[in-house]
Formats: C-alpha cells, sequence, structure tokens
C-alpha cells in the first residue's frame, strides 16, 4: 500500500518533492500545503495547515517550508503522529531541532540532506571505507539563489558539508574556526571559510560563498594509499594513487553509477517508513548537531 504523504511547501524544492513523488508507485500525495497559492498541477492546495491535517488521513508529512516555519509545522505534524521528512535544516537552530526530535522520537523522522545521496559521495564513501583519512576538503560556491531569504549562507549551503564531513570520515568534529563576511547581501553572510579538527586527527575544510558566478561542488580527500577528487555536479570520481620518489602518481576514472540524489533519497524515506531501514538518512541529531556547528554567537562566528 503506498505511503500517503502531505506535502508541505511549494516553492523550489517543494516542487521537486511533487515530481519525483508522483512517479513512485509506493508513494501517494494526499495533501498539499501552501500559504501563497490555491491550485497546483490541477490539485487543490490548502492555505491552512491545521484544516488540512485535520481534514485529511496521512501517514507522513514533507516540510519544505522556508526554514523559520519547520519547527512550527514539524511540531503539529509529529502531533498527528505523522513520520517526518524535513528539507535540511531541520530548524533555525539547534535547541528548536532537538524539540521537534523528542515530539517526534516515536516516529520515523529524517531531515533532508540530500548530498548523502548523490550516487558520487556513495561512491566515494565505499572507495574509503577501511582507509585512514587525513583530511577532507569541499568547495560549495555559486551565485546568490533568489530563493534564499530567511538565511545567510553558513545555514543554507554549509550545512550541506558539515554533515558531510561527519558523514563520510564516520568521526565527530572536536574543534571548528568559523571565518564568515558578508559582502554583498544586506541581512545574512555570503562568504565563509570553515575549518575542523576531527576524531583522529583528521582536519577539514570548507569554502562556500553566494560571489561567485558558476556553481562548483567538490570533495578532496587524502588518505594513506591516494587522494580523491568528486565532482557533485558531474558525478565524477577520481582517485590518484599516492605520491612516488619518482615524483609520478597514476590517476584512475572510479565507476559511479549516477542518478538522481532526490530520488534516491525519497526511496529511502519510504522505506524506512515502511521496514524502519534508515540506510544513509540524516537524522534530526544530525542536523541540531550541525546547526550547533555553524551557531553565530555574540554576533561573531566562533
Amino acid at each position: 500500500m503506498p505511503l500517503r504523504i502531505v506535502l508541505i511547501g511549494l516553492g523550489a524544492m517543494g516542487k521537486g518533492h511533487y515530481r519525483v513523488l508522483t512517479s513512485l508507485a509506493d508513494a501517494k500525495i494526499v495533501g498539499l500545503c501552501d500559504n501563497q497559492m490555491d491550485e497546483f498541477d490541477g490539485q487543490k492546495v490548502w492555505r491552512d495547515i491545521d484544516e488540512m491535517l485535520n481534514k485529511i488521513e496521512a501517514d507522513a508529512a514533507i516540510v519544505a517550508t522556508p526554514t523559520f516555519l519547520h519547527k512550527e509545522i514539524a511540531l503539529k505534524c509529529a502531533a498527528k503522529g505523522l513520520h517526518l521528512f524535513i528539507e535540511k535544516p531541520a530548524a533555525a537552530n539547534g535547541e528548536d531541532a532537538r524539540e521537534i526530535m523528542k515530539a517526534s522520537e516515536k516516529l520515523y523522522a529524517a531531515v533532508g540532506h540530500i548530498e548523502r545521496f548523490n550516487p558520487v559521495v556513495a561512491a566515494l564513501k565505499n572507495e574509503l571505507e577501511g582507509k585512514d583519512i587525513y583530511s577532507i576538503a569541499i568547495t560549495r560556491v555559486g551565485p546568490f539563489p533568489p530563493r534564499i531569504a530567511d538565511v545567510g549562507i553558513l545555514t543554507d549551503l554549509a550545512v550541506h558539508d558539515v554533515d558531510l564531513i561527519r558523514y563520510i570520515t564516520g568521526k565527530e568534529i572536536v574543534d571548528r574556526h568559523i571565518f564568515a563576511s558578508q559582502k554583498i547581501h544586506n541581512h545574512h553572510e555570503d562568504n565563509a571559510i570553515l575549518s575542523f579538527k576531527l576524531e583522529d586527527e583528521i582536519v577539514a575544510t570548507i569554502a562556500t560563498n553566494w560571489l561567485t558566478p558558476y556553481k562548483k561542488r567538490k570533495i578532496e580527500v587524502a588518505t594513506p594509499a591516494g587522494y580523491y577528487e568528486a565532482d557533485l555536479m558531474s558525478q565524477e570520481l577520481k582517485g590518484f594513487s599516492a605520491y612516488s620518489a619518482a615524483h609520478s602518481y597514476l590517476v584512475r576514472d572510479i565507476t559511479v553509477f549516477k542518478g538522481e540524489p532526490l530520488r534516491n533519497e525519497l526511496n529511502a524515506f519510504l522505506t524506512m517508513c515502511q521496514n524502519g531501514d534508515r540506510g544513509a538518512l540524516a537524522t534530526i541529531e544530525d542536523s541540531a548537531r550541525t546547526l550547533e556547528i555553524v551557531k553565530k554567537t555574540q554576533g561573531a562566528i566562533v
């Protein structure tokens, strides 16, 4: 029997969820909610979430609204006993995320850290299995997306990569230094460099901004066995052999079975709701930790 889903928020990400969900046999959208429209793709759209939740029988909710609304909506859905998929980050801050976590502890809940489901990340994680990691560096830059109005680059972009660092290495961050600036935007930071020390003396960096005129999404990992470069956009992975005394190295193109990350992620959510297998899905705890790592204090980044 298909999982009955209400989809809350029909912005760019919400429309992506709608497109994928309508193509999946194990999912059935039974309600749409967005306070900016009355109809979408020939279907009724509820403007009032309370009215929708009171009138529609559902099993799960996907929350794809602006971040500042996540807590209120997620708590209402959890109170109705709906399993939760919340687009990243889980909430505006770690405290709110943990409140959602407590309210949904008897439900299945996941946060949409979609890069975990990028096929090149899966291939990279497989290549790193059993290998020591020396360092990991992530670059995520591009022009400002006009759809983002309520958060800065740390909450919108850097959270992707803080989560990826923890996910790929399987280690916790034990120290951090975050430097951010506000160059061309009115309300939030748009330029940041983050550096971390993880367990086992792994070091990591993230370079992210909304100032670059083109998009770049890349992960580079150094190990004793060699060096890896993963392109998240082209889904290409290269392995470089360890540097030799002859000052030479070999380059290997590693097979990646390409696919759409959102489709992979939503299939994983359906599977979790059906049999409890979480797979690579991020937990609300994962998102809370990430939010706490990038948290601002006293108007500065620490």
